[in-house]
């Protein structure tokens, strides 16, 4: 959607509030627990639009070689799952921008890869639990603009940012973040040219195209009215989350390399955004981020918008350099 069509469902968002309640979600979710949750107040989750599955997850995608793609511009961007003793995989944002999750199976590991545009925030968990392994759908609710995703199983809601049940029979179960990473499709195919890459999904979708045309250049964030990020940093900047800290990209793209704390952080340009142009593939440069500890090996991490780190971490530890 545009910015206008974005600036409607937030009217229409917020007109809603007032009568936030799970009595008025019961119908739609009646597998639901409504009495175990750890969302204190009602009024902070929001209808983005599609209703439970409106924007369908996928589960069990195909895959190609990634030397037999034509259809990806050298500069989408893609996130990259490396298994140990699998093939690498990339999950286009071509694909993810209209589907935000991904179940899949790599090497008996269940995965979800999950992307949710309004916060840029993309993440890979482990889909294993002490409940068993859960299958996830986006349930058209937000959060501090951030996604719900639900699972299958017991039908809880999950918060994408987080990883972490919050309303139903899961709630407080965390899930395991994997070290996956958004890198451009020249990067990841150039380095994997037998690497897979996910297909086409078979729906009748705009693939390539940004429906969220001009977003991360916009003043405010939409369907969002929590607090703004502090030390003057603007709310869709985007950051590098590592555990509770965060990286402005604008240092890291200036520095090209961060060691701090044990977390080495490098910038490489040649990524375009998937929420600039209409046509993903033509967004700005972005660059790219790889996050490593001092031995060498990939941490999980998420870049995300600034609100969106503050509003899930507002105690946490902005790393802006200077001591």
């Amino acid at each position: 959607m545009r910015i206008r069509s974005l600036i409607l469902v937030v009217l229409l968002g917020l007109a809603g509030l007032a009568s936030a309640e799970p009595r008025q979600w019961q119908r739609e979710w009646s597998q639901t627990d409504f009495s175990k949750t750890s969302v204190e107040d009602w009024g902070e989750i929001l209808s983005g639009g599609p209703p439970k599955d409106g924007i369908p997850a996928l589960s069990d995608p195909q895959f190609i070689r990634a030397n037999k793609e034509t259809r990806i511009a050298a500069r989408e961007p893609v996130i990259t799952l490396e298994v140990a003793g699998q093939l690498p995989r990339a999950y286009p944002l071509r694909y993810l921008t209209w589907h935000e999750i991904v179940n899949d199976n790599i090497g008996g590991v269940p995965v979800a890869v999950t992307f949710c545009p309004l916060c840029n925030s993309g993440i890979t968990f482990d889909r294993r639990t002490s409940a068993g392994v859960l299958t996830f759908g986006v349930s058209g609710k937000l959060r501090n603009s951030d996604m719900v995703m639900y699972d299958r199983e017991t039908e809880s809601w999950w918060q994408q940012a987080l990883g972490q049940g919050i309303v139903g029979e899961l709630t407080g179960v965390k899930l395991k973040s994997l070290p996956s990473w958004m890198e451009s499709w020249q990067e990841f195919s150039e380095r994997n040219p037998d690497g897979l890459v996910m297909a086409e999904p078979a729906y009748n979708r705009a693939y390539g195209r940004n429906p969220y045309r001009g977003y991360d250049s916009s003043a405010r964030p939409f369907l969002y009215n929590g607090e703004m990020p502090p030390h003057g940093i603007s709310p869709l900047a985007r950051v590098v989350r590592v555990g509770d800290r965060a990286w402005p990209l604008q240092r890291l793209a200036k520095l090209g390399e961060v060691r701090e704390g044990g977390v080495v952080i490098s910038w490489q340009a040649g990524q375009a955004s998937a929420l600039d142009t209409s046509k993903i593939g033509a967004g700005r440069d972005v660059g790219s981020i790889r996050v490593r500890d001092g031995q060498g090996r990939d941490l999980a991490h998420d870049v995300m918008f600034a609100f969106a780190y503050h509003a899930f971490w507002p105690d946490g530890r902005w790393m802006l350099g200077g001591g």
